[in-house]
């Protein structure tokens, strides 16, 4: 068994964590791998600790892609809704995970295309949303959705957020759309400030295509995955995401489900 530690160089809380996971692995006599080397190096019965905020595990997620390993997000952060568990809770959870006691949730990812002219122009994976929006200017966006090339609606807004139930709780959330139990399969589509406020968002079967059809002329539009991965549009541009055949394997933390997450990060039931 080896262990990938994946974290941000340029931060020193997280540089002093990698130090100490190395110390308490190697008292495992455990094999610690970090830096940018990852996939080829890989096997099932390894483990990856992303140390950080939920960005740094939205960048592991599509990195392990395919590699069924599972991955334990280690908050250094904030937020923490993908990264459960603490930096003072990692030690006792490593205890339980080496053994064997591990919970882990199969979380689904969305695959992304983009069109022009019937080439592929780009793809990337995504574990939160796909966003498709104006590049630059604050300005909107005419967008056509379709669903299994049925025609839905065109969306005159600021763009249009293609979501897992894991980014539910990301920007979706912010647009006005639902918290979705992470474990399901299915696919949120939401508007970002529509000009029609009947143009709710929507869920959908996983198993569902959705295609967007970039309508405006006068400027270049932007596809965003998961916030960190970017590929620009332009006018009559197909964006195609549906669920992609990879899986993130999110392990869960033994101390805390994902209600008492939502009242933390949330602060549900608090009173003003």
């Amino acid at each position: 068994m080896k262990v990938w530690v994946a974290f941000n160089p340029k931060k020193e809380k997280a540089i002093q964590g990698v130090k100490e996971l190395r110390k308490y692995f190697s008292k495992r006599k455990i094999a610690v791998i970090d830096g940018p080397r990852l996939k080829k190096n890989l096997g099932t019965d390894d483990l990856v600790v992303a140390l950080g905020g939920d960005g740094t595990l939205l960048r592991v997620a599509r990195a392990v892609a395919g590699c069924n390993v599972p991955v334990l997000g280690v908050n250094l952060g904030g937020l923490g809704f993908l990264t459960e568990v603490t930096l003072q809770e990692v030690y006792k959870t490593l205890d339980k995970i080496l053994p064997g006691h591990i919970s882990v949730e199969k979380r689904m990812m969305l695959r992304t295309e983009v069109w022009r002219d019937k080439k592929k122009v780009g793809e990337s994976l995504a574990l939160n949303d796909v966003v498709v929006n104006a590049s630059k200017e604050a300005r909107v966006v005419s967008l056509d959705l379709a669903i299994d090339n049925k025609p839905v609606a065109n969306y005159l807004a600021d763009g249009l957020i293609v979501s897992t139930p894991t980014g539910s709780t990301a920007y979706t959330l912010s647009a006005g759309g639902p918290i979705v139990y992470p474990d399901l399969e299915l696919i949120i589509v939401a508007p970002i400030c529509p000009h029609m406020l009947t143009l709710r968002p929507l869920i959908v079967s996983a198993e569902k295509n959705i295609s967007i059809i970039m309508k405006t002329d006068h400027q270049v539009g932007n596809v965003t995955m998961d916030g960190q991965v970017g590929i620009p549009i332009k006018l009559n541009d197909l964006v195609v995401v549906k669920k992609a055949e990879e899986k993130l394997l999110l392990i869960t933390s033994p101390y805390k489900n994902y209600f008492e997450v939502l009242r933390t990060k949330l602060k549900w039931s608090e009173r003003a």
